[in-house]
């Protein structure tokens, strides 16, 4: 089964010679606009139902993250409300950092940085993003580890010597994720020309605690209304993300009437991906990913509402 959908894509030509483009995490307008283009999706429970009659596992796409970049799990939560952010941080981080630990082999350490909560509602703070991006460039992935590593230099540069992800656990929360699903592009049909390094920009009244102030959870609020596009008063540069170009390779993918008892791993960065300078041949680098408006979905259902949580993943070697 297969549907369509209008995916936004970066617009290079919107980029100005000698300029980096930029993005606000609270839905700000990007400094850049964006191109539209229509695409077929296909319901990764399909390719799951084939494998099933076969043999599901390492190896196999849909069900290991080195594949495609990203793997569906049947796994229900003890948390269902999501509306108490000390019970978040603290049960589902665990609920989270289990699951990681039992599909993923030789884990040494985890260590969950931030978690956002998406409501398609006009009052929610963060809304599903309907653009085609990458979480983390391979610079912002290292910076995230000296960022929320809180170890001494010589330790956080051990680590970064082993393999280390960064992996988005991505969830519904109450009902099914039918409208605004979330599409996922197969690794397997990008290139690096696709991808476009974007300053990711955050709110300076995240830093309530001051200039040393790294916990940006909890803190969203929608974006102040403002007159120039490109201004940037009020942010500052935090992060680094992929914009992605449009494709005809590219290849989507999504979880057709996704519930809140299934977990999309979602891969933002893998130090071991092919194209880094430790990378493996056929080891997925990163996912490629969005929300979109399924036309199929029937009109009433109510609006998508998911938990996504980012990992920062080190393995023994």
């Amino acid at each position: 089964m297969t549907t369509t959908g209008e995916f936004r894509y970066l617009d290079p030509a919107s980029i100005a010679p000698g300029t980096k483009p930029f993005a606000k995490v609270d839905g700000g307008p990007p400094s850049f606009t964006f191109t539209s283009r229509r695409r077929s999706v296909a319901n990764l429970r399909d390719a799951l139902t084939q494998l099933a009659s076969t043999e599901s596992g390492a190896g196999n796409f849909g069900t290991d993250i080195d594949v495609s970049g990203f793997a569906l799990y049947n796994s229900p939560a003890t948390e269902k409300a999501f509306t108490d952010d000390a019970a978040v941080r603290s049960g589902y981080y665990a609920e989270v950092e289990a699951l990681l630990r039992s599909k993923l082999p030789g884990i040494a350490h985890v260590e969950i940085f931030d978690h956002t909560i998406r409501r398609r509602d006009p009052s929610a703070p963060r809304q599903p993003v309907q653009q085609v991006h990458v979480d983390q460039t391979p610079a912002a992935a290292e910076a995230r580890v000296r960022r929320h590593i809180k170890r001494p230099r010589e330790e956080a540069d051990a680590l970064l010597k082993r393999r280390y992800q960064i992996i988005n656990v991505w969830r519904p929360i109450g009902h099914p994720a039918t409208d605004f699903p979330l599409a996922l592009v197969d690794w397997r049909t990008t290139r690096p020309e696709d991808l476009v390094p974007v300053d990711l920009l955050y709110p300076l009244h995240h830093r309530t605690g001051g200039g040393d102030d790294d916990d940006d959870r909890g803190k969203e609020r929608p974006p102040e209304p403002v007159q120039d596009v490109n201004s940037t008063e009020g942010y500052e540069v935090r992060g680094e993300t992929y914009g992605v170009a449009p494709s005809e390779r590219h290849k989507f993918y999504y979880v057709k009437d996704m519930t809140p008892d299934e977990a999309l791993f979602i891969k933002c960065f893998d130090s071991w991906g092919q194209g880094q300078p430790k990378g493996r041949e056929g080891v997925a680098a990163l996912t490629p990913h969005t929300a979109f408006e399924d036309p199929a979905t029937p009109k009433g259902t109510k609006g998508r509402e998911s938990i996504e949580v980012r990992c920062l993943v080190f393995y023994e070697e």
